[in-house]
C-alpha cells in the first residue's frame, strides 16, 4: 500500500512538473496575445476618439469666437473696450485686444492640435490664428479680426482636455487583470488533459497498468487520445499477465526434468569429477532460471525501514570464501533506509555475485568486496567495489543492458547477463537508482542511492 502511494505520489508529481512548464508556456502565449490584442485596440480607440474629440473642441471653440464676434459687431467700436471687459468678466472666456509686439507660440505640434486648428480655419477663415500660449499665458487663443481690430480670445483649458492618464491606467489595469484570469482559466483548460494523460502515462511507466482516462471527454482529439492510451494500457496488461504466466510454466516445466537429472547423475554416473561437472552445470541452469524469474518479478515492493549493516553482513556471509571472495563491510549501524527487505537482498546477492564472477584481482584470483555507505540529505548511499579489472568508460551505460557484459574478462564467465539488469530493476521498484563507475586506483564501483528511513 504504501509503495503504490509513494508511486503515485512521485507520478503525479512528474506529471505536475511536465504540465507547470506546459501550463506557463501556453499561459504566457495567451497572457502576450490577449495583451497584444488590448494593446492594439487602444491604440484604435485612441484615434478613433480623436477624430470627433478635435472637431467638438474647434466646433465649440469657434462657436464662442463667433458669439463673441457677433457681440463685439452689435457694439460701435468705441464702446467695444467695455463690451470686452464685461464679456471677459461675465464669463471663463477672455477677449483681449491684439498688439503687434504680443508673443504668441504656435498650437499645432501634434495630430489631435492640427486637427483642430485645421476646423478652426475652416469655421473661422484662413486668416485665424491658433496659438498655445500668449505673452507666457498658456491656454486655447484664438485671432481673430472685426474689421480692422483684432482681437485675441482664450478659450478655457478644460474643452481641450482628453482623458487624463489616471483613467488610462484605471482601465488598462483591469484590462490586464482580466488578461491574467482569462489565460489562466484557459490554460488550465487547454493542460488539464495533458497532465492526466502525462500522469496516467507516468503510472504505467511504474508498473500500474490499471490506470484509465475519460473516454467521454467533450474534445473529439483528447477523446480519441484516450481511447488509444485506455487500450495501449489494457494491451500492455494483458502481455504482462501473458508474460508471467509463461515464466511461471517455463520455470516448473524445466526444474521437474532438472530435478530428474540431478536424481540420475548422482545415481548412475560413477566417475566423480564427471558426476561434479554435470552437477555444476545442472546448477547453473537452475540458477539462469531463477535470475530470469527475478528479472520478470512483479513491480510492487513492501516498503519499510531496514537496517543496510545487518542486511549487508547476512548477505556477505553466503559468499565469503577465503579462496574465492572477501567481503569487507564499512556501513554504520545508523544506516537505514526505505527498502523492501527481499528485494534489497536480492540486490546485494546480485552484486556480490557478480564482483565473484568477474571483479577477481588480477594477482591474487580473489574478489575482494568492499561495502560503505554516505548520508546525503534525504539519501543514504551504499557502494559496494571491487578490485577486479573494471570495464571500459564507453561501456558502463550499457552493464545494465539484459545479456551485456562488458568486456573479454567478464565474458570468460558463465552466468545469464541479467544480475545488473535485475539490481536496476529492483532499485527502481524501491524509489532508488543506480549508478556504475570505475575506481580511481581500479575496479568496478557500483552506488546504490536509497531513501533513508525516517527517525
Amino acid at each position: 500500500m504504501a509503495r503504490a502511494e509513494r508511486r503515485q505520489r512521485e507520478a503525479r508529481t512528474a506529471g505536475t512538473l511536465l504540465g507547470l512548464n506546459l501550463f506557463w508556456r501556453t499561459f504566457g502565449l495567451l497572457a502576450l496575445l490577449l495583451a497584444g490584442g488590448i494593446f492594439a485596440w487602444m491604440q484604435t480607440l485612441r484615434a478613433l476618439e480623436l477624430e470627433p474629440r478635435a472637431v467638438q473642441q474647434a466646433q465649440e471653440t469657434a462657436a464662442l469666437v463667433n458669439l463673441t464676434r457677433t457681440a463685439l459687431l452689435q457694439s460701435d467700436p468705441v464702446n467695444r473696450v467695455a463690451t470686452v471687459k464685461s464679456v471677459a468678466a461675465s464669463s471663463a472666456v477672455r477677449v483681449l485686444p491684439r498688439e503687434p509686439g504680443d508673443r504668441w507660440e504656435p498650437y499645432e505640434v501634434d495630430r489631435f492640435t492640427r486637427r483642430v486648428g485645421e476646423e478652426l480655419r475652416a469655421a473661422l477663415g484662413p486668416d485665424a490664428i491658433v496659438a498655445s500660449s500668449v505673452n507666457a499665458q498658456p491656454g486655447l487663443w484664438v485671432g481673430f479680426t472685426i474689421e480692422r481690430d483684432r482681437y485675441w480670445m482664450q478659450s478655457p483649458p478644460a474643452r481641450e482636455a482628453a482623458l487624463s492618464r489616471t483613467t488610462w491606467f484605471v482601465w488598462i489595469g483591469i484590462a490586464l487583470a482580466a488578461t491574467l484570469v482569462g489565460s489562466i482559466a484557459i490554460a488550465s483548460l487547454i493542460n488539464r488533459p495533458l497532465k492526466q494523460l502525462s500522469f496516467a502515462a507516468s503510472r504505467i511507466r511504474e508498473g500500474d497498468l490499471d490506470s484509465r482516462l475519460d473516454e467521454n471527454t467533450l474534445t473529439s482529439e483528447i477523446r480519441e487520445v484516450n481511447r488509444g492510451f485506455n487500450r495501449m494500457a489494457r494491451e500492455l496488461a494483458r502481455v504482462e499477465e501473458d508474460r508471467t504466466v509463461m515464466l511461471a510454466g517455463i520455470s516448473h516445466d524445466l526444474r521437474t526434468p532438472l530435478a530428474r537429472l540431478r536424481l540420475e547423475t548422482e545415481m548412475s554416473v560413477a566417475d566423480e569429477e564427471a558426476r561434479c561437472n554435470m552437477a555444476s552445470d545442472i546448477d547453473q541452469l537452475d540458477g539462469i532460471i531463477d535470475k530470469f524469474m527475478d528479472y520478470a518479478r512483479p513491480g510492487d515492493a513492501a516498503m519499510r525501514a531496514v537496517g543496510v549493516a545487518g542486511l549487508v553482513e547476512r548477505e556477505a556471509a553466503r559468499f565469503r570464501d577465503p579462496m574465492q571472495v572477501r567481503i569487507q563491510s564499512r556501513v554504520t549501524p545508523d544506516v537505514r533506509v526505505l527498502a523492501d527487505e527481499s528485494e534489497l537482498a536480492r540486490v546485494f546477492q546480485n552484486l556480490f555475485e557478480n564482483a565473484r564472477r568477474y571483479g577477481r584481482n588480477t594477482y591474487s584470483g580473489v574478489a575482494e568486496i568492499t561495502v560503505t555507505s554516505v548520508k546525503t540529505g534525504p539519501w543514504a548511499i551504499v557502494s559496494v567495489r571491487d578490485n577486479g579489472p573494471g570495464v571500459a568508460p564507453e561501456k558502463l551505460a550499457q552493464l545494465t543492458t539484459p545479456f551485456f557484459r562488458g568486456d573479454a574478462a567478464r565474458t570468460a564467465a558463465t552466468g545469464a547477463g541479467l544480475g545488473l539488469a535485475i539490481v536496476e530493476k529492483a532499485m527502481q521498484r524501491m524509489g532508488g537508482s543506480l549508478e556504475l563507475a570505475n575506481a580511481a586506483d581500479g575496479g568496478l564501483v557500483v552506488h546504490l542511492r536509497l531513501k533513508r528511513a525516517p527517525g
